[in-house]
Parts: C-alpha cells; structure tokens; sequence
C-alpha cells in the first residue's frame, strides 16, 4: 500500500474529489508520488517539465480546436444548427442522448476526429437540453461511451491504432497474435460498457434536472450574431461550414496518407480550417484576437491538463512504482486464475487513472501482464482481454483523460457541469465498474 503509484493516483483522485483543482491536483501528487519513491525533488521537477513535451501536439490541437470552435459560434451557424435539432426532437429526450451517443462512436471510427466534435456541436445545444431536463451525467456518460467503446472494439480509425498498439506490444513481449482475434476478445468487456450505457439513461439520471439558460462562453451578445442565427445562410454561414468540412477532412486525408500515427492531422486541419474562415469573413479579422482568445478560454484547461498530465505518466514510470506493483502481487496469486486476473485488472485501474490514456498504458502494463498470463496458463484470447480491459479501466473515470475532459468542455460552457462529480464519478461508476466485473468474466472463460 506505500507504493508511489498507488499513493500518487489515491492522492490526486482524493483531492479532486474535494474540489481541488484538477491541474493542481496532478501536479502535486506527481510530486508527492516521486517524493515517496526517494527521488530528487529536481529530479522529479526536470523529468515532470520533459515529459509534458510527451502531449504538446494535443495540446496546441486542443487550443486551435477551441478557436475553430468559438469561431463557428460567433456566426451563428451552430445556433442555427441547435434551433433545427430542437423542431426535431420536440420533447424527445432520450431521442436526442441516442443521436448525441452515436455521432460520438463515429468520432472514433467513421470520421476519426476524437472529441474535435465536441466544443463545436455540445455547447449551442445545452439550451435544449435544458428546455428537455435532460441530467448532463446522462449525457456525459453517453459523450464518453461513444468516446471509447468503439475503439476498443472496432479495428478502424482509432481503433486500428488502439489495435495495432496491442498486437505489436503483445508479440514485443512474447506472444504474437493475429490483430483479428481482438474484436471477439474484447466484446464482453465492451458489453459491459454497453451495459453501464444503459443504467444510466434508464436508471441513475432518468428523472428530470433542472439548469439555468445561462450565457456560454462561445456566445457574443452581437445583434449582428443574432439576426444570423434567424436568417439563412450568409457567406459567414457557408465560411464557417466549409472551414469546419476542411479541418476534418485534412485530418481524415492525412491519417490515410501517412497513417493513423499522424498525430500533426489535427493541428494542421484546424489551422487551415481557421484560416478558411478568415478568408471568407467567418472570423472578422478586427475580431480575429477576441476568437483566438474564446477558443483559449473554452479548451486551454483540457490542453494544460493533458501536458500535466503527461508529467504525472513521465515521473511514475521513473518511480519504478508500477513493476514493484505487479511483482508485490504475484506471490499473492499463486495459482489462482481468479486472483490473477483481479489483482491485474486492479493494477491496470491504478495505472491508468494516473496516466489518463489506455493508449499509452498498454505498453507499460504488457511488459509484465503478457509474460505473467502465459506463466499462468491464460490463452492468447485471454490475454488480450486483460491488457485491453486493463488499458480502458480508469481512462473512462480518470480526471485527467481527454474521454472526461472532452465531454467536461462542451457539457460545462456555462459553468454548470462540474467535471469531476459530473463527468468522472458518474462515468467511473458505469463503466469502470461493468468492465472489471465483464473483463474479468472474459478472462477467466476465453
């Protein structure tokens, strides 16, 4: 129990429990966490400030995403877009958090933008969520499901690489496998998502909740904005649509092109998409200052976030805390499967929420899951079961995820979401909790 790892994830969860601020937070259970495992405090600040150079590309796309975003706001187009969706869904609530889940799966797979959707198409819609009660949990559990269950499961866009990641650290480690065989590997795990996805739209947040039609942080009080939104499309409509078109489709061009390990797409397409919407009006150039810093306001705490928290993945890895960790349970297990397979779903937990990425977690945790499950008798199937639940655990609740703190950026754009009793407890609880229970089930019969 005094290892750095769990000490460190324990802490930072503990004080964002509390209200503390979650970039803060991190920062000082990295620093705790190193402390703890007798690091230098210069040391652990150097290797802290390097490893966030390990997310600067998602940052600066999280920065431009938001001015991309707050540029399209500032026309009106998504107000129009809002307006539509209400005439069409009336007072069809759950309607609406059905469409909302499915344009999310498509982000991973069919159009790979990630939550590139989120800030541009959440926001103008809270007004209608709020005419419709909805309770933004719901929402935020159907915006994360769709953020990651795909994924998992499906071998396209994000899924491919999240698969190729798995296969490759896998026959790194000692036991190669056909990428093929992880869709019906991980299907009870993601049936267990499937499962927590449906608890709570029809049990923990059905009833209706009540919220304010406070102003957004993308909203103007422009005339010009107004008289935009009830009119039809302008030239600084059709800007703003072609702009938006253009980021995605350089992303879509260019992961195709170069592979899906491109991560420069998403800078690259937002920039052209913002300056497509300078040439054409969409953004006035008087204004051009005033959206850069909206599009600050409205994703620069998701990106601060993510650099800190790749800090925090930088200074565990040095603490040396996750292999004493797997190593301190093994003569625990013996030779029980059942035991095996708890105490390293329950690793996989820890690790993950800290580092915040099922992506980057994999590696790590293959090193010593692939060698231990072929000591102890688990089949091919089994093992990627293990690593994959293992991988997603935590990542869905982890407060330093870009699958909370996406749904965090569009739900909380007028300040009434909270992102860690609104996003990361209500998405922990239903999912985290039906993928240890089902990617323990997966492992113990494939």
């Amino acid at each position: 129990m005094f290892n750095p790892v769990i000490l460190a994830v324990i802490l930072m969860c503990v004080l964002c429990l509390l209200k503390f601020n979650v970039m803060i937070a991190i920062i000082v259970s990295a620093i705790f966490g190193g402390l703890i495992a007798g690091l230098g405090l210069d040391f652990i600040m150097v290797t802290f400030i390097g490893g966030m150079s390990g997310s600067n590309q998602v940052a600066l796309s999280y920065i431009l995403l938001g001015t991309l975003a707050f540029g399209i706001s500032d026309t009106g187009l998504a107000g129009k877009f809002a307006n539509s969706l209400e005439k069409i869904f009336g007072k069809t609530g759950k309607i609406f958090i059905i469409v909302l889940t499915f344009v999310a799966c498509l982000s991973q797979n069919v159009i790979p933008i990630h939550i590139a959707f989120i800030p541009i198409l959440v926001p103008p819609l809270l007004k209608l969520m709020n005419k419709l009660k909805l309770d933004r949990r719901m929402a935020a559990c159907a915006l994360t499901f769709g953020l990651k269950a795909p994924y998992i499961i499906i071998p396209m866009g994000f899924g491919a690489i999240f698969h190729n990641i798995l296969a490759e650290n896998m026959a790194a480690n000692g036991m190669p496998i056909d990428a093929g065989i992880i869709p019906s590997a991980v299907a009870l795990p993601v049936l267990g998502m499937f499962v927590g996805l449906l608890i709570s739209f029809f049990v923990s947040y059905r009833k209706p909740r009540e919220y304010e039609d406070l102003p957004l942080i993308t909203e103007t009080k422009s005339k010009e904005k107004a008289e935009e939104t009830e009119e039809g499309f302008t030239i600084r409509h059709w800007g703003a649509l072609i702009g938006a078109v253009t980021a995605a489709v350089v992303q879509l061009v260019a992961r195709q092109v170069f592979g899906g390990a491109a991560m420069w797409a998403m800078p690259l397409g937002t920039t052209l998409g913002i300056l497509i919407m300078l040439a054409t009006g969409a953004i006035q150039f008087k204004k051009f200052d005033h959206t850069v810093k909206g599009g600050i306001q409205l994703m620069g705490f998701i990106a601060f976030v993510m650099l800190v928290a790749s800090g925090f993945g930088a200074v565990i890895r040095e603490t040396g805390g996750v292999d004493y960790l797997v190593y301190g349970v093994v003569p625990f297990i013996e030779d029980s499967r059942l035991l095996a397979v708890l105490a390293m779903l329950f690793i996989g937990l820890f690790i993950t929420m800290g580092i915040g990425t099922s992506f980057g977690t994999v590696p790590i945790i293959a090193v010593i899951y692939v060698p231990l499950a072929a000591a102890l008798g688990f089949s091919t199937a089994a093992t990627v079961a293990l690593i994959a639940t293992a991988g997603a655990m935590g990542d869905a609740g982890s407060p330093a995820s870009d699958s909370t703190l996406g749904p965090t950026a569009g739900l909380s754009a007028d300040g009434q979401h909270n992102h860690i009793w609104d996003t990361c407890v209500p998405t922990f609880l239903h999912f985290d909790i039906p993928l240890f229970i089902f990617g323990a089930i997966a492992a113990m019969i494939l």
